[in-house]
């Protein structure tokens, strides 16, 4: 219940995007000296960084990707092509800085953050954040992969996450997760939140052959047969098919939220954490930025649903927050264009922009 009213409060934290802010933004950016439009996506991305924090100033040099680590009980069906201890081993490869992520992250100049949300390891690398709701989630075939008392619980730790990166001065958070088995969650999720069948939505994940991808589809059916999820509640359904690390991540969009902190999400796990969030409060959808578009065909489903376009076409589908990486560089070049470029007026002559109406003035 003190979860619950927490998490309330959390909720009511989150605002609307700052219209004033947005046009003074989108009444700079048209007056760069460049043809009206000519940046792109850059500019809308500087247009919305402006509503999330408040300021025709922002700034997201301080950079964090939080990793959340999860286990799955539902591999016990043989959904993945690789066995669970792998979950603890890349772990401890995120602590010894020698993943993909990790990589992207040290190119980006963002802080990677480890967080054990629910794996079944018992001793951890040093440097991974302890914050195990349970050790693992049950097999959501058979029934509810855990109660909604942890889902919340789990919620609320990315909360927490966001709040403590918030407070330390981190301007965008990346989202990675890491959890042998979990596009199939992922995937169980999506089908429910958007109504689609789960052959449309279940994908290969970790590299499954066509025997193991047809026999995941069907799992997934199962899990959404046996705990027949209500869409109407975001909770439910996480606690029903979902995952700790899916849950914790949706914990870090509503707590960044509510810090007016933008959130870049990965693929799959994090599109899916995404659209619960959004659920939950649909006011997060205009904090989020889309990094790119994995191959997972749940993923350009979540992102149409939530209407966020990708900025990235990579053909990726790993994870661990590597496509968030790699979108961190191309927000903070709209950010370094906008604060750096000379305008018309410095110039000394007049701009080509448009006088507009600061209360009529439509932004996306």
């Amino acid at each position: 219940m003190i979860f619950l009213e927490k998490l309330l409060h959390v909720i009511n934290e989150i605002e609307r995007l700052n219209i004033v802010s947005m046009h003074q933004m989108r009444r700079r950016v048209n007056n760069l000296t460049k043809p009206l439009g000519s940046l792109g996506r850059l500019e809308e991305i500087a247009v919305r960084l402006a509503g999330i924090t408040g300021s025709v100033q922002p700034s997201v040099e301080n950079k964090a990707i939080i990793v959340m680590c999860g286990d799955h009980g539902v591999v016990q069906e043989g959904v993945s092509a690789y066995p669970q201890e792998v979950t603890g081993l890349m772990m401890a490869n995120f602590i010894r800085q020698s993943a993909a992520v990790n990589v992207l992250a040290q190119q980006a100049g963002a802080e990677v953050h480890v967080v054990d949300i629910g794996t079944v390891l018992t001793d951890l690398p040093e440097g991974v954040v302890s914050r195990k709701v349970r050790p693992g989630t049950a097999n959501m075939a058979k029934g509810p992969a855990m109660t909604k008392e942890e889902a919340v619980a789990a919620i609320h730790v990315g909360i927490d996450m966001a709040y403590g990166l918030a407070d330390k001065g981190i301007e965008v958070i990346g989202l990675g997760e890491m959890g042998i088995g979990n596009t199939t969650p992922s995937s169980a999720m999506t089908a429910v939140f958007t109504d689609q069948p789960a052959e449309r939505i279940t994908g290969r994940g970790t590299g499954i052959n066509d025997e193991a991808l047809a026999a995941k589809t069907k799992v997934i059916e199962q899990a959404i047969e046996v705990n027949r999820p209500n869409p109407g509640d975001a909770v439910d359904v996480l606690a029903k098919v979902g995952g700790l690390e899916i849950a914790g991540l949706a914990g870090v969009i509503l707590g960044a939220a509510a810090r007016r902190v933008p959130v870049v999400v990965d693929g799959v796990i994090t599109g899916a954490a995404a659209l619960t969030a959004c659920r939950i409060e649909p006011r997060c959808r205009d904090y989020l930025f889309a990094s790119h578009l994995s191959v997972e065909p749940a993923h350009r489903i979540v992102l149409d649903e939530l209407g966020l376009k990708p900025l990235l076409y990579l053909d990726m589908r790993l994870g661990e927050g590597t496509g968030a990486a790699l979108a961190l560089p191309v927000i903070e070049s709209a950010v370094h264009l906008v604060s750096k470029m000379a305008t018309f007026e410095d110039l000394g002559i007049p701009s080509p922009a448009p006088e507009e109406d600061e209360f009529g003035l439509a932004v996306e």
